[in-house]
């Protein structure tokens, strides 16, 4: 049975996905909508180009429609098999093209109706994704899934497949790094 698109808003993603993995296609679009945002934009912070993001975004989801029919409902929650799959998959990229320079990040649209809060915004943007790519990745990992994705410790945990102490320590190193590296900007930034 095929549920209307705006009938699954409130489906939790587990049941999307063994109902896509069942040939329900509305509920493959429905976690589509819900979850590829998700994952470009943590894809565009681990690697700062988001024509890159958006590779790793497109083949994390198509990873996900091939596991579907294996899917083991209550084992793994989608986001955090996602994340994991998005992380590997950024992991991967840097290291092929390690050695070059990480390109500039892109300016990020922002729907504030000033121009001088736009600007503001978009440096502020520029100076924390500029900081973040300096930082060692698996800081940068680890404090993009805490403190811009909003995941907890456990879940990163389980992403990183690190022990929660493992994760409390890279996001702490990284929190302190990412200070030093904006000090000299409070009064710039406006924070």
């Amino acid at each position: 049975m095929t549920m209307p698109y705006d009938a699954l808003s409130e489906v939790p993603d587990e049941a999307l996905l063994t109902a896509f993995a069942n040939g329900d296609r509305a509920s493959a679009q429905a976690l589509t909508v819900r979850l590829t945002p998700v994952v470009l934009g943590y894809a565009t912070r681990l690697l700062g180009d988001r024509a890159e993001a958006e590779d790793v975004a497109q083949e994390a989801m198509l990873r996900l429609w091939r596991i579907a029919p294996e899917w083991r409902q209550g084992e793994a929650k989608v986001t955090t098999w996602l994340y994991r799959v998005v992380t590997n998959l950024c992991t991967d990229r840097l290291r092929k093209r390690r050695g070059t320079g990480l390109d500039e990040a892109p300016e990020l649209a922002d729907d504030t109706p000033s121009i001088e809060a736009r600007m503001i915004e978009r440096e502020r943007i520029n100076a924390l994704d500029a900081a973040l790519a300096e930082l060692p990745e698996r800081q940068r990992q680890a404090v993009t899934l805490r403190h811009i994705e909003g995941l907890a410790n456990p879940e990163i945990a389980d992403i990183l497949d690190v022990s929660v102490e493992a994760v409390e320590s890279l996001t702490a190193r990284g929190k302190r790094s990412l200070a030093k590296r904006l000090a000299g900007r409070r009064d710039e930034l406006g924070v």
